[in-house]
């Protein structure tokens, strides 16, 4: 063999051995999952019946109405609330009877939903110094029931009137999630009564984030 080639077949030799002498790059380790911070299915029943307290199932959870006549239906066999007789805007909340959450980073909700017509269930939070919130996120499919997941973190807000549910002001250009006191959701147009005309329903809701102790805890 040629000088020239011997001396380029030890240089190509060589630099193979290097490379595979070096230990694999590290990579960064995937970010810890969010971790639940709870979870509501309702309680199903044989019929349509008013939403109350009561058919709340998960005992470290405190629900707020916002809005009148919500009904909690047993539709496709699972426990939804219903909001086709709310005669304005409605919605319900949730909250850790003994503790804030935060919703900050990566937190994000998950819901099984519907709609109809024209109608957009939206996140609706309220903050611990008592200011209500509604997000632009709006969830809307007719065709099927189905799970929508999304983050916090993306979400725009217009503070919201907790007398008349409606929207004031412009978007808020920074939100603090870091200490919310209640989290649901809201649909901003009233019902067209028992049928098909409009509604949103909203059974299961998933909260991923972490608990922060209330004052005095």
């Amino acid at each position: 063999m040629p000088l020239c080639k011997r001396l380029t077949f030890i240089t190509t030799l060589l630099f193979a051995t290097l490379i595979q002498a070096q230990p694999p790059a590290s990579r960064p380790a995937p970010p810890a999952p969010v971790p639940l911070l709870f979870k509501e299915t309702w309680t199903l029943l044989p019929q349509s019946v008013v939403l109350s307290e009561e058919h709340v199932t998960n005992p470290a959870l405190q629900m707020t109405l916002y809005g009148t006549e919500h009904e909690l239906s047993p539709a496709s066999g699972t426990p939804h609330i219903w909001t086709g007789v709310c005669p304005t805007a409605c919605g319900i909340t949730l909250k850790l009877k003994d503790s804030y959450a935060d919703l900050s980073g990566r937190a994000h909700v998950m819901w099984h939903s519907r709609t109809s017509g024209y109608h957009q269930i939206r996140p609706l939070v309220k903050l611990a110094d008592g200011t209500l919130l509604a997000g632009d996120f709006a969830d809307e499919n007719p065709y099927d029931y189905r799970v929508v997941d999304f983050n916090l973190a993306q979400v725009k807000w217009l503070v919201v009137d907790p007398a008349t549910l409606a929207t004031k002001g412009v978007f808020l250009p920074e939100v603090d999630l870091s200490k919310v006191d209640e989290i649901g959701f809201i649909d901003l147009t009233p019902g067209s009564g028992h049928g098909f005309g409009g509604y949103s329903t909203v059974g299961n809701i998933e909260v991923y984030g972490k608990a922060v102790p209330r004052s005095g805890q």
